[in-house]
């Protein structure tokens, strides 16, 4: 289960352009889950994925699809869940309560010193798992990388992402290839292409 929302949307200049830009988003990470993401209250969304790496996935994805202008929030619950109203995606079970106590533990982590750059917290319902830790310790370091970008550095990793080559993006980022790669040496971006490979093969 993935519940996510906008951090600060209260401040948006253009509420409406922000609802768009993450409705747009939640379409283009629907693949592959069992209920796709869609708004429910407000500006949180949630959906259902079949693993817990899948959930990692697309939370990642739909971070790099709207950012910078968009930042976003995720809890990761795992468990089962029942959905109470299909039209509107009301769910609830372990599995949503789980995600419910990740996110809101994602927002108080934020509140913390040294912790502001996290973004995404993984619960299960009681037990159920024994990766729990090693999980989240891979989603504070990955976050912490990521809220450290500058927007030239998020540009690469998305075409990193993406599979483009490092002399691809240098031609559109209008450098050398040379300084790509420094600059994905230097802020972590093959690091976080990397982990990401690993935290999707999560079962």
């Amino acid at each position: 289960m993935l519940i996510g929302d906008v951090v600060g949307s209260r401040l948006a200049a253009d509420r409406v352009e922000l609802h768009r830009a993450v409705a747009a988003a939640l379409k283009r990470i629907a693949a592959g889950a069992i209920d796709p993401p869609r708004f429910t209250v407000g500006d949180e969304f949630q959906g259902s994925y079949p693993t817990v790496g899948a959930a990692i996935d697309a939370a990642m994805s739909l971070r790099l699809l709207v950012a910078p202008n968009i930042d976003v929030r995720f809890g990761i619950g795992w468990g089962a869940t029942t959905v109470l109203d299909a039209k509107a995606g009301i769910q609830d079970g372990p599995g949503w309560w789980a995600a419910r106590d990740a996110i809101e533990q994602t927002a108080a982590a934020q509140r913390q010193p040294g912790f502001a750059l996290t973004r995404t917290t993984f619960r299960t319902a009681e037990d159920s798992r024994d990766d729990v830790a090693a999980i989240n310790a891979a989603l504070l370091c990955r976050d912490h990388l990521l809220g450290s970008l500058d927007d030239r550095s998020l540009r690469i990793l998305k075409g990193l992402m993406s599979n483009r080559t490092k002399k691809e993006l240098a031609a559109a980022e209008g450098i050398s290839p040379s300084a790509v790669s420094q600059r994905a040496s230097r802020d972590g971006l093959d690091l976080i292409v990397v982990a990401g490979q690993y935290l999707r093969s999560v079962p």
